[in-house]
C-alpha cells in the first residue's frame, strides 16, 4: 500500500483512468477533507498534503474500478433531425451488389438537393446508419422538412424511370427537433446521442413506404412560418412508439410531388368509442345534438369571412358545467384582439371569455364561461360563437367535435365571384379525401350566392372540407 512519498502510484492510476485534478478535488470535497493548499496546487502536490487513509482510499478505489467512465460533462447541442432509410434494403431476395447501389442512390441525391447543398458545413452534423442517415441542422427548423420534400421530389423522378419496382428506391423520412450530446468514437471523431436523434428515428420508425412523418414539435414550429407549410402537415393523430412514448404525428405531403397521404397505422392509438365515452366525462363532458355552422365572405379580395356557429350542446357529466372550450384556426395570421369574437347563449346574453391558453398566429384556443351552468342531461342549451377571419385559401375545415344528431352549413359569397363548390370528406388517420352525401346545393340569388349542406347521425371526430 503506498504511503505519502509514493503518491506517484495514484498519479499513474488517475492517468490511467482519465480522471484529474477537478475529480481529486470533487473526492476531496465529498470526503471533507480539509487540506491547506493553494488553489494553483498541481494533483501531486494536493496528494503530497492529503492524510494518509484519504491516500489509502483513492488507491482501492482507482485499483478496484476497472470500468470507470468519467461522468459527461459537456453540454448539449440542439438540431432539427432529418431521418432516413432505404425501405426493405435488407430483402434476402435481393442482391448484395443491388442493396450497396441503392445506398449509393440515396446518398447520391442528398448532396445534390439544393437544401443540403447550400447549408454550411458548419451547421450540419451527419451520422450514417447503413441503409440510411440522420442529419442534424443547427440553423434552421425549416431544413429537414425542405431535404424531405427535396428528396422525395428527386427519388420520384428516378422511380418514373424505372419499370421494375424491385429497381425503384422508396424511403421513409422521420423529422424532429431535439437535444444530442457530442460523444468520441473508437477512432477519436466525434459521434453524438440524446433525445433529439433517438426520438426522431422512432418517427420515422412508424412512417409507411414513402413516407414523410413530422412530430408535433416540428409541425408547431413550421407551420406557424407559412401557409405553404401549413397546407401540408397533416395531424394524423396519436401514436405510440416501441417503448410506449406518446406522440402526436403529422403526415407531410402534397398530394402530388412529394410524400404519402395513406397513413401508417403502424403504433396508431385506435380510439375506441368506450374511451371517447370516458374522455367526455374526465375532459369535455359535452355531446353536441345539432351543429350549424355559417359562413359570409364580407371581402372578396382579402376573403375575409364572417363565422357564425350554433351549438345545441348537451352536458354528459354527473355534475353541472358552466365553461365550455373552444378552438379556431385560419389561413392568415391574427391577434385574438382582432377577430371579434362574441359567444353568446340562447338568452343573448353575451358570455365572458374565462382564459384564452393559445393565442398563435394560426390558432387559438380559449374557455368562455356561461351565465347559467348546464345541468347533466339538460337539453336546449344553445351557444352562439361569431368571428372574423380570412380565408384566402377559399376552404375551411371543421371536425365534429363529439356524435351530432344534425349539422348543417350554409356559405354566403357576394353575386358575381366565381366559385367551385365542393365539400370533401376526410379520413385524417389515413389521408383519403371523398365527395361528401348528398351533394350541397347552390342558390344564385339577386346579389349573393348561397350553398347549403345538410348531414344527419355524424360521429365523433367526422372532418368535412368545404372548398369554394
Amino acid at each position: 500500500m503506498p504511503n505519502r512519498i509514493d503518491v506517484g502510484a495514484i498519479m499513474g492510476l488517475m492517468e490511467e483512468k482519465g480522471r484529474h485534478k477537478d475529480w481529486l478535488l470533487e473526492e476531496i470535497k465529498r470526503h471533507r477533507i480539509k487540506l491547506k493548499v493553494s488553489a494553483t496546487a498541481t494533483s501531486y502536490e494536493i496528494l503530497s498534503n492529503s492524510p494518509r487513509e484519504f491516500i489509502k482510499h483513492l488507491y482501492k478505489t482507482l485499483k478496484e474500478d476497472e470500468f470507470f467512465i468519467e461522468d459527461v460533462k459537456t453540454m448539449t447541442k440542439t438540431y432539427h433531425w432529418f431521418f432516413t432509410d432505404i425501405v426493405g434494403s435488407s430483402d434476402p431476395t435481393m442482391s448484395t451488389k443491388a442493396q450497396i447501389r441503392k445506398i449509393w442512390i440515396l446518398i447520391d441525391q442528398i448532396k445534390k438537393a439544393e437544401t443540403f447543398k447550400n447549408s454550411e458545413p458548419k451547421d450540419i452534423y451527419i451520422l450514417p446508419t447503413g441503409d440510411g442517415m440522420a442529419i442534424g441542422f443547427s440553423d434552421s427548423p425549416e431544413k429537414p422538412l425542405r431535404l424531405a420534400i427535396d428528396l422525395h421530389k428527386a427519388l420520384n423522378r428516378y422511380n418514373d424511370t424505372r419499370k421494375r419496382k424491385a429497381d425503384k428506391l422508396y424511403v421513409r423520412i422521420g423529422i424532429d427537433t431535439g437535444p444530442v450530446y457530442i460523444l468520441k468514437d473508437l477512432a477519436g471523431n466525434e459521434n453524438v446521442w440524446g433525445p433529439g436523434i433517438i426520438l426522431t428515428r422512432r418517427v420515422m420508425d412508424l412512417c409507411g413506404e414513402n413516407q414523410i412523418f413530422a412530430s408535433s414539435r416540428v409541425a408547431d414550429h413550421v407551420s406557424n412560418l407559412s401557409s405553404e407549410y401549413k397546407s401540408i402537415m397533416h395531424q394524423v393523430g396519436d401514436y405510440t412508439t416501441k417503448h410506449n412514448e406518446p406522440l402526436v404525428i403529422y403526415n407531410v405531403y402534397d398530394g402530388k410531388t412529394f410524400g404519402n397521404k395513406y397513413a401508417s397505422k403502424k403504433g396508431k392509438v385506435i380510439k375506441t368509442r368506450e374511451s371517447f365515452q370516458e374522455s367526455l366525462k374526465s375532459k369535455t363532458a359535452f355531446i353536441f345534438h345539432a351543429i350549424d355552422v355559417k359562413l359570409l365572405v364580407k371581402d372578396l379580395k382579402t376573403m375575409l369571412t364572417h363565422h357564425v356557429w350554433n351549438w345545441n350542446v348537451i352536458n354528459m357529466s354527473d355534475e353541472p358545467r358552466d365553461e365550455i372550450f373552444y378552438y379556431l384556426d385560419g389561413d392568415v395570421p391574427r391577434d385574438f384582439k382582432d377577430m371579434n369574437v362574441k359567444v353568446t347563449d340562447e338568452e343573448g346574453n353575451i358570455l365572458d371569455i374565462k382564459a384564452i391558453s393559445v393565442n398563435k398566429p394560426l390558432r387559438k384556443e380559449f374557455n368562455i364561461k356561461m351565465k347559467k351552468p348546464l345541468k347533466p342531461r339538460q337539453r336546449k342549451r344553445y351557444l352562439k360563437l361569431e368571428y372574423d377571419w380570412e380565408e384566402p385559401e377559399r376552404n375551411y375545415i371543421y371536425k365534429i367535435p363529439t356524435d351530432c344528431k344534425k349539422f348543417t352549413y350554409e356559405f354566403t359569397i357576394p353575386k358575381g365571384a366565381d366559385i367551385k363548390s365542393r365539400i370533401l370528406k376526410i379520413d385524417t388517420e389515413l389521408g383519403y379525401k371523398w365527395l361528401a352525401e348528398p351533394p350541397p346545393k347552390i342558390s344564385y340569388l339577386l346579389d349573393k350566392t348561397k350553398v347549403t349542406w345538410e348531414a344527419a347521425n355524424l360521429k365523433a371526430f367526422d372532418t368535412y372540407k368545404f372548398e369554394w
